[in-house]
């Protein structure tokens, strides 16, 4: 088995062979990749040396001090966080060696198209359709909430293939190219005034059978892989000690101290505990994922995540008053990923309220907390063994 020793020595070589400052990023991110040392806990030949997760911080540390490249990880963060793993399990091992190098070194981004306008908390009941004609699937449907689709290559898709068993049943799992004749994708416009989402339309869209992830009509097992890696990926991201939104509230808070009132510091207090147990609690979580697939621990900490920015950004908001509710850019950006601590608190405050949907509900994730982490029984479910075209909708 790869130790530490063994991956210090990979990493050396790599750097010795191809110094940094001299090497092209693109360059030496894929011959990262070749080298195992993107996914040390991947195959080798996608990435990864069958080491364990652990041994990650291992070559991440190395690369760091001599001051290599990384892959921008929050600009292709769906593609690193939740196609990629689904690709891995379920993917055959033509699909694994065509798509993740490329997704790994950001040559091709990757979009997820999974709610739709009709159901978003209820993903189950998707009603974008998927039929069978040869060797090809074709798609009509619209999806939304769509991140990234202005600037990704691929998708991940799941669409009904079988509207006559019940909504959970009949759904596969999908690679989508959005650049295929078809695919439309439109920009919806946020309060923050940006337009980080899109609404995507597929009209008569083929996708050749060749791309289909897992079994036919078994896509919902399919994508339970890639939800529970969203909401690690989401709520587990890797801080330090003040990371996230309780940073730019505790610079305030000790840089100006005429805005000090004794109801915030309270509060303040309570939230910079939270935020560090929260951090804490990634950890650990990460720790457990080395042993295996993520469970439904993901969903606690993404409801953890979505609760705590919106009470610190409010908080925030409060504590700067009437300056707290500005920000310098109103105007219908296309951003290619979300910056939360590098702009103003309004614009914090006002996006965080979308953390409370995205990636899952807040509501849909608390009732997967209270089933699968603390064993409560389930709400009654009179839709589950109805044919999905017999449903009300």
């Amino acid at each position: 088995m790869t130790d530490a020793a063994e991956l210090e020595r990979r990493t050396a070589e790599l750097l010795a062979a191809l110094p940094p400052a001299t090497t092209d990023r693109l360059d030496f991110l894929k011959a990262r990749f070749d080298a195992g040392l993107a996914w040390v806990h991947y195959p080798e030949g996608l990435g990864g040396l069958g080491a364990p997760r652990s041994l990650q911080a291992v070559v991440d540390a190395e690369l760091e001090a001599a001051g290599a490249p990384d892959n921008d990880p929050r600009r292709i963060g769906i593609g690193l966080g939740m196609a990629a793993p689904t690709i891995l399990r379920y993917g055959t091992e033509e699909q694994k060696e065509r798509f993740l190098r490329p997704l790994w070194v950001g040559e091709e981004v990757w979009c997820q198209l999974f709610s739709e306008p009709g159901a978003g908390s209820d993903l189950a009941a998707l009603g974008t359709r998927a039929v069978r004609e040869g060797d090809d699937w074709v798609v009509n449907g619209q999806k939304v909430w769509t991140s990234s689709a202005h600037i990704a290559r691929w998708a991940i898709l799941i669409a009904r293939t079988d509207p006559d068993v019940p909504k959970h049943q009949g759904i596969t799992y999908f690679i989508c190219d959005m650049t295929d004749p078809g695919v439309e994708v439109r920009p919806l416009r946020q309060i923050t005034g940006e337009a980080e989402f899109n609404e995507v339309f597929l009209t008569d869209v083929r996708i050749p059978d060749s791309r289909r992830l897992g079994e036919v009509g078994d896509g919902w097992r399919v994508a339970q892989t890639t939800l529970n890696n969203e909401r690690v990926a989401i709520g587990g991201m890797r801080l330090p000690r003040e990371g996230g939104m309780i940073g730019p509230v505790s610079k305030t808070w000790r840089e100006r101290p005429e805005l000090r009132t004794h109801d915030l510091h309270q509060r303040l207090l309570k939230l910079w505990v939270e935020a560090e147990v929260a951090r804490l609690t990634g950890e650990r979580l990460r720790q457990q994922l080395v042993a295996g697939q993520p469970g439904p621990e993901g969903s606690g900490m993404k409801l953890a995540f979505a609760r705590l920015n919106q009470e610190i950004s409010g908080l925030e908001v409060e504590l700067l008053g009437e300056e707290g509710l500005l920000y310098d850019d109103w105007t219908m950006r296309r951003p290619e990923l979300v910056d939360f601590t590098g702009r103003e608190a309004g614009y914090r405050y006002l996006r965080s309220k979308g953390n409370s949907i995205e990636g899952g509900t807040s509501e849909v994730l608390l009732n997967i907390v209270a089933e699968r982490v603390l064993g409560l029984p389930a709400e009654p479910r009179t839709d589950k063994d109805v044919a999905w075209k017999d449903l009300a909708r």
